[in-house]
Formats: structure tokens, sequence, C-alpha cells
């Protein structure tokens, strides 16, 4: 997933819209509020100084302590007044991990309530030293990664329910990096996390190989057509680099526009500077994790790909086009400038490894690595439109409420309520990049992975979770929710979102059926996907921390229908029903997290 390291401290401003007035159900309008101005940095100052002296004013609330320093991530103004601050911790000047939280203020700067990870104390005991040197908790990393670990850091553990001395080690092997957390005084290894996240999990991948299963989709449907009224490059200036207007032959999405640079007469590459400068570049079989080691894609026309893997720009195209619309989708709907909302590029590395069946969000090097298939199970490159915008989304999520799996087995798959959520997340947003493209050769859907070529026509799907086989996806929480795998999870969020969007029972939606159930039997009526899209989005960057398990979503998601729409209104009782309709209610919240 990601690595859970404490960041530079930095604040980023943005004022995010109340949401209410998006036009079209592709999302096509403009942010309400997006016109009102950016707060100054003096303003973002005077909220953060007010949010941390409110944190340890209310100490007994937001479980901040002597020695503790609060760090600023992320400070949000919304439209109707409200501040909210993000805020990392370090104790003793050691970064804490799982001390993640949120200080909200009303537009007078004062106290209304937090939003903290960590339940209990996040300080060890006063007498706790270290026993291990950070060279034997490298080697103990290294010992459980396989790999070759990097500086050992002590920190503060204070993930579940913990609050422990430790080391965090980064570990590299060919396939990417480990972040392993050892303590420092048991020498036990308290985690061990990948940190790219896999739109495929290992237990899928091998589960699909022993089957003997194909996914081999039909790439270029309806493509001779959209090919020839492809005309040709447009945008040569006299200045130079320039943006041009191109054109991308891709894999999955037809003939389509893309925003290139000219970098001289007659000459471009696939980069673009109306979007931060975002770009694709060829990986041509490496594992590597920086992206400029990836080689650009130059040519002297504006045409990328021919439609079929026998042209390695046509992946790149694909990629291309996927993480554009996905920024796009951000900006227009959310007033987001990049994934991480500091207008900083967008980039990807197609044909990335040799034989990969998986694509990846790789915070290392903040980009997509998609790999090529490995040419028995998965034949083509990962590139479709859905899984870009679902991973881009990981990285959506690890800018904002860093959720993290709660535990992650020998064979890197990955359990816990916060992992699933994530997951689900990402493939509720994802699915609203497709509405948002409404790209006729791959129509709007709220099914995920329908273009990867599976029997079953799709990975997972939104309305009806656990019509998946292939992963085991569930449709209702249990208490044994948190022994089920992060992607097989997911489905207790998204089907709540889905019937929050459209409600229960059958419905058709640009040709496809759906036949949503609910765990109570009850009727639920949807209140729309812009709607819908906008309370999960607050929720996720307003009331979600890294330990946000699926009742503490329910209570973000409430939160943020009362912020958008008021506690009396429909959209505030359908969150609830939705909720409850995938069995999760106020009155089955575990007494104690995990």
């Amino acid at each position: 997933m990601r690595k859970p390291h404490i960041r530079s401290v930095a604040v980023a401003v943005a004022v995010v819209t109340a949401a209410t007035g998006l036009a079209g159900t592709a999302f096509a309008g403009p942010t309400t509020g997006e016109a009102r101005s950016v707060a100054s940095a003096t303003n973002a100052d005077a909220v953060v100084a007010a949010a941390r002296t409110a944190a340890f004013a209310h100490a007994s609330v937001t479980g901040v302590s002597t020695g503790d320093e609060l760090h600023a991530q992320d400070v949000m103004l919304d439209p109707e007044g409200a501040r909210h601050v993000r805020f990392e911790r370090t104790h003793n000047g050691l970064p804490v991990l799982g001390g993640d939280l949120v200080v909200h203020l009303d537009h007078k700067l004062v106290y209304t309530g937090v939003t903290r990870a960590a339940d209990q104390s996040v300080k060890p005991a006063a007498a706790t030293k270290a026993k291990l040197t950070a060279d034997q908790a490298a080697a103990a990393a290294a010992r459980a990664a396989k790999g070759e670990a990097g500086t050992a850091q002590l920190v503060v553990d204070a993930r579940d329910g913990a609050s422990a001395l430790a080391y965090q080690v980064t570990v590299t092997d060919q396939d990417g990096t480990n972040t392993v957390v050892v303590d420092a005084v048991t020498g036990k290894v308290r985690s061990n996390t990948p940190d790219s996240d896999q739109f495929l999990s290992p237990k899928l991948v091998k589960s699909l190989q022993k089957q003997g299963v194909t996914a081999d989709p039909v790439i270029g449907a309806a493509r001779s057509a959209a090919l020839a009224r492809a005309g040709a490059p447009t945008g040569a200036k006299a200045a130079y680099p320039s943006a041009a207007s191109g054109t991308g032959k891709t894999l999955f999405d037809g003939s389509v526009g893309l925003t290139t640079t000219q970098t001289s007469r007659g000459h471009y590459q696939l980069a673009d500077p109306s979007r931060y400068g975002t770009e694709v570049r060829d990986a041509k079989g490496k594992t590597t994790e920086s992206f400029g080691a990836g080689t650009k894609f130059t040519g002297t026309t504006n045409v990328w790909g021919n439609g079929t893997t026998s042209n390695r720009a046509s992946a790149a195209a694909d990629a291309q086009y996927g993480i554009t619309k996905t920024l796009d989708f951000y900006k227009k709907t959310f007033g987001r400038k990049g994934i991480a909302n500091d207008s900083k590029a967008a980039h990807g590395l197609v044909h990335w490894g040799s034989r990969v069946a998986n694509a990846f969000w790789d915070p290392t090097c903040n980009c997509m690595l998609y790999g090529d298939g490995d040419g028995r199970t998965f034949k083509k490159p990962l590139v479709v439109l859905d899984v870009t915008g679902h991973e881009l989304t990981h990285g959506v999520v690890d800018a904002t409420a860093k959720l993290e799996p709660t535990y992650v087995d020998a064979d890197g798959n990955q359990y816990g309520e916060p992992g699933s959520l994530n997951e689900s997340l990402a493939d509720i947003f994802g699915s609203n990049v497709e509405f948002y493209a409404n790209n006729k050769q791959d129509k709007p859907d709220y099914l995920i992975g329908e273009k990867l070529g599976l029997s079953q026509k799709f990975l997972r799907r939104l309305d009806h979770p656990s019509l998946d086989k292939l992963e085991g996806t569930i449709d209702y929480w249990t208490p044994d929710t948190y022994y089920t795998e992060v992607h097989a999870g997911s489905g207790v969020s998204s089907h709540a979102y889905y019937l929050l969007a459209e409600g229960s029972g059958k419905k058709t939606i640009n040709g496809v059926a759906y036949n949503s159930p609910t765990y109570n039997k009850s009727t639920v009526t949807g209140i729309g996907r812009t709607k819908a899209t906008a309370i999960f989005y607050r929720a996720l960057t307003r009331y979600m921390v890294s330990t946000t398990d699926f009742h503490d979503a329910r209570v973000a998601t409430l939160k943020a229908a009362k912020d958008l729409y008021g506690a009396s209104s429909t959209e505030y009782k359908t969150v609830d029903k939705a909720w409850a309709a995938v069995n999760v209610t106020a009155a089955n919240t575990p007494a104690a997290k995990h």
C-alpha cells in the first residue's frame, strides 16, 4: 500500500467546495465556491496556530500530551466557514505512527471537534529504552522483507492500540520497497508493508494462475472509424516548448485527444504542459521507482500509438489519457489541483518490469507503474481507465487520510478495515472518473475492471459486491470483516456508496443492469451520484484518518452530509439508511478497535 512515514512539515491550503451545485451527471459543471479566493499564507498560519492551540487546550479529547508537537499537513477552508487542519505528530522529536488527527474549527476559529487516529496515549513508558541498535533493527527488517535495508529511524508506534518505541526501516528488493517497523525493545517485526498499492492482490493473481484463467481483453473495438477521423496534429507555434493538440490511438479508449508538448518544429513529447507537466514514460522492462529513469515518448508526428500492442506508445496513450482525465475529474469536481492538491504533475511509467500482471500507485516516485501482463493470465497492459482512476485515488488517500492496512501476511496480502476502506474509495472514485470521461469506447458504469477481459466480465462491482466470485468480495459488515483481505472487504463501503447514490433494487444505467440488495431488506432511494460523491469526498478529506474503519466511515459521511445539506436533510437521512443497509449502525459499533 503506502509508506507510513512522517513527511516534511508543509502546509497546503485548499478551498474545497461545498459541492452542492455540480452540474450534470458527468460532473461537467464548475465547482460551487471555487471563485472564492484562496486564503493568504497569513490566514493559513492563523488557522494552523488556532488549531494547534485548541488541540492542547482540549487535550482530554484530542489526545495530545506533553512532549507532543503537531505538524500541519493540510489546511481546509470550507466555503460555509468551517476550518479543518490535518496534523501529523511527533513525540519528543520522534515521528508517531498512527498519531494523526484533524482539528475542526468554526469560522471564528473556535474549536468544534477532533478526528483522531489513536484512541490511547501515544507515548511509550518513560522508562522505555531501545535495546536494539539501529543496525540490528535494519538487519531484522532486511530479513523480514528479504531485501536491502536503509537507515533505521526511531519512531513511536501508536497503531492498533499500541504505544511502543520502534524502528522504521525502508527495505528495497527488485520488485520495489517495503516499510518495516521493528520493536526497539523486543526486536519483533511489528509490521511489514509494501509501499506500492497493487491493483490486483497477490492472493487473486495466484488464484487466477492456479485456475488457468485467461484475461485477454479485446482492444481497439470500433477502432477503424475512430482512427480514420484522427486529423493531422495541430498546435505548431513559433515559440517552443509549447502546448500542442495531439491524438492518442489507445488500446481501450479508441482515438482520444491529448494535449502534448511541441519541443521544436515538427517534434513532440508526450507531456501535458496544461496539467502541470503530467507525463508518461517508457520503463522499458525495468522495475525502477524513479520516473526520471524512464525514456521519454517523443516523435515527429503528434500521434501516439496505433491502437495495438505492436506500438509501445499505444499503452502510453491509454495511461496519459487516464491520468489526465483523473486530474480533470478531481479539479473540476472538487477544485483539487493535482493528486496531492499541490499543483504538481502526475507521472506514469508503462512497460514496467518483465511480465508484470499488475498496475501500482507508487508513493516512492509519486507515479503510476503499469505492467504489460504476464502473457498467461493477463495478456494485455493494465492501462484501462478505471484502473488508473482507482490507483491515482490511492495517491489522493495517501495525501489525505493515509488509510493503512491493519496487518499484512507473508505473501503481501493486506487485511483490516482501514485498508478495505482505502480500496473502496479507490473503486468509488475510479468509477466516477469513467462517468466524468464519458468515453463511448468505455461506457461509464459501477463495475471495476470490466475491460480486463475476465470471464466474470468485471473484477469488482459496487451495486452487489458479492457477485465477484474471484476475490470473494462481501456485501455486508460482520465482526469478521477485520480478517478479510482488503479488496474483498472493500465491498462494504462500496455497497453503501452505491445505495446512497442509486438506491436499492433493479436499475439499468448505460445499458448495464443493476440489482442492489440490502442487509435489512429495506428499500433505499438514492440521492444521486453527484451528491453521494460530494459526501464521500468531504468525509475523506475532513473526517477520515489513518485508522478509520467502516463504523468511523459512517460517522464521517454523516458529518459530511450534515456540513453539505443539514442534519434534517434527506441526504443526511439517506446516508444513515445506506450504512444500515450494509449492516453498519451505531448499535453494532464494536466496543474497541482491533
